[in-house]
């Protein structure tokens, strides 16, 4: 389910949502649903990218800070908070995780031409974190690949050695 430059073309339709005062764009093929935050279950000794645990309809859900993912901020909980539950596949098994965000803006329309290809560094995020980048008046909107972002294999070892919630590499870029 990763999206790469190569497929980058044939997404048409992208959420944006703000962050920590940005906004960042994923195709809508990954997303399942959006909630309002409805509070979560905390985790005891879960590192500080877990936010919690969610119930959605009798499934335990875990619920990420997309902004402590990033090596920022916490989220703050106002009213519109809410939980982007994307599916993302580990092999040939598909999970569902939520994602926290400050609030979801809109569904847009976007025509190849107006995504621009990734800067190789100067983004503030990991490189492998973004896909590209859609050109808007005031700038641009990085296009996250959610896959990547949320890599199951490299956030099972993150929990499991404690480690830095930006992930393995060090490298921001």
């Amino acid at each position: 389910m990763a999206e790469s430059e190569e497929n980058l073309e044939l997404v048409r339709q992208y959420l944006m949502f703000n962050l920590g005062g940005e906004t960042y764009g994923v195709g809508i093929h990954a997303i399942r649903e959006i909630i309002e935050y409805p509070g979560v279950t905390a985790i005891p000794l879960a590192p500080r990218f877990m936010h919690g645990v969610i119930n959605l309809r009798g499934a335990v859900v875990p619920v990420l800070d997309l902004s402590v993912r990033f090596d920022r901020a916490p989220t703050g909980i106002n009213r519109r908070t809410c939980i982007v539950v994307v599916e993302v596949a580990q092999g040939d098994t598909l999970h569902m995780l939520g994602v926290l965000v400050d609030g979801v803006t809109e569904v847009r329309e976007v025509e190849p031409a107006e995504v621009e290809r990734k800067p190789q560094f100067g983004i503030g995020l990991r490189n492998d974190f973004v896909i590209g980048m859609l050109r808007r008046e005031q700038g641009f909107i990085p296009i996250l690949d959610i896959a990547s972002v949320l890599s199951m294999a490299e956030l099972e070892a993150l929990i499991e050695a404690g480690a830095d919630p930006a992930g393995a590499a060090t490298a921001a870029d």
